[in-house]
């Protein structure tokens, strides 16, 4: 079985590696980190676009504060599902799910595919879940298989597994650094998980711990799927081209700029004037030789009305794919029923696809894990999705749906 689940993880990071560089290079210029060299982004065009449509996909899928789920039973009764969907709400109204929700949008609307860990707290908490946003190039997939690598201090993995033994190959050296970092490997594949210590020995020895899982913690969401491929594309990267054109059209620009602020300037060799001594400034007087041409100004080649116009282009480009221009909230004019509706059509056929599959990869794993654990703990009665009961989502997103079956599809 080890040999098995060593085989995996190399072959889920080989399938992951093509990713990295393009998740970095999407990741630097709409929402660089500490580490980036933010002295070489100019333009903040995508950077504004992405977030703008990560808080609209938040309005759009997770409005807080109101009932957005509602189970209705069919070998249960009415009570318990309404009962169900109070304490499963007021679970999530409790967590941090909201804070952490919109950090998966972010990563959804710029990488294509998002992680939220969905955890169990201990008994006594204001609420039974925990939410934590993982970055993905923490994470690799395989169909039905997830793998998770962190770096944690020893003290930490001894906490968080208090029945691990560690080996006698880093026993020594935790005992005189309890804050000496080690790489962990958390693995779920179907319901069986088991965590590691990644080293150069086989997994066998390095075991930290081993169970099963009734519902998958690791939510694993995507934008949209090219066939064959397992992680998502978003928005950001298919714009990425026009994105690092803007960025460097607006680089040159500022360059442009600086010489016609400053000038390029020609001086004849002639033995008398000395460039040394000479201070550009408004009323400076420059000596120079008799009969000579003294300092001439060099003409710039580069056009700026022909940069403003590529430019200009390129940004509503990269609005246009960042559904900027398609995708807000509601003109602040007052708006006529039809023209809510036709808004509201355009909306939906925008985001009808990306609804649909977060409805299947986000929504409904959510709900099953947290009816799950709410189960388990004895606070509601046992309710398994499509058994059970229906998932009712009721976002505005599927409200404007509604809205456009009542207006009879003329618009």
């Amino acid at each position: 079985m080890q040999n098995n689940l060593k085989t995996l993880y190399k072959r889920a990071l080989d399938m992951r590696t093509p990713w990295v560089s393009r998740w970095e290079s999407a990741r630097r210029y709409t929402m660089p980190t500490v580490d980036d060299d933010i002295a070489t982004l100019y333009d903040a065009t995508a950077s504004d676009a992405a977030d703008n449509l990560a808080a609209s996909i938040y309005t759009l899928m997770t409005p807080p504060e109101s009932l957005w789920l509602n189970l209705v039973p069919e070998s249960t009764s009415s009570p318990d599902a309404q009962r169900a969907t109070h304490i499963l709400r007021s679970h999530l109204n409790d967590s941090n799910f909201y804070t952490t929700i919109h950090q998966c949008y972010m990563d959804l609307v710029v990488l294509g595919t998002a992680c939220l860990f969905m955890s169990e707290t201990p008994i006594g908490a204001s609420s039974a879940f925990s939410f934590t946003s993982i970055p993905m190039t923490d994470i690799a997939i395989l169909p039905n298989a997830v793998f998770h690598t962190t770096s944690m201090p020893a003290c930490e993995v001894l906490e968080r597994y208090p029945t691990w033994t560690p080996p006698a190959s880093v026993r020594d050296a935790m005992r005189n650094n309890p804050e000496m970092p080690l790489t962990l490997v958390q693995s779920l594949i179907g319901t069986e998980f088991t965590a590691w210590l990644d080293t150069d020995g086989d997994i066998e020895n390095n075991i930290v711990s081993t169970g099963t899982f009734e519902t998958n913690p690791y939510i694993i969401f995507r934008w949209s799927v090219t066939s064959g491929e397992l992680y998502g594309r978003g928005p950001v990267m298919r714009a990425l081209p026009d994105i690092k054109t803007a960025n460097k059209v607006v680089e040159l620009v500022l360059k442009n700029a600086t010489i016609a602020v400053s000038g390029i300037w020609q001086a004849d060799d002639d033995g008398v004037i000395n460039l040394n001594n000479i201070n550009l400034t408004p009323g400076a007087i420059i000596p120079k030789a008799i009969g000579s041409s003294g300092l001439t100004p060099l003409t710039s080649g580069a056009n700026f009305d022909v940069s403003q116009i590529i430019l200009t282009d390129l940004r509503e480009r990269i609005r246009h794919a960042l559904l900027a221009d398609r995708l807000g909230l509601l003109s602040e004019k007052e708006m006529t029923a039809t023209e809510i509706l036709a808004r509201n059509a355009d909306m939906m056929r925008i985001l009808g696809a990306t609804y649909g599959r977060l409805l299947h990869e986000f929504i409904r794993p959510l709900c099953d894990r947290g009816l799950q654990i709410l189960a388990r703990r004895g606070l509601i009665e046992r309710i398994q999705l499509n058994s059970d009961a229906e998932l009712k989502y009721i976002a505005p997103i599927v409200q404007m749906t509604a809205m456009d079956d009542i207006s009879g599809g003329v618009l």
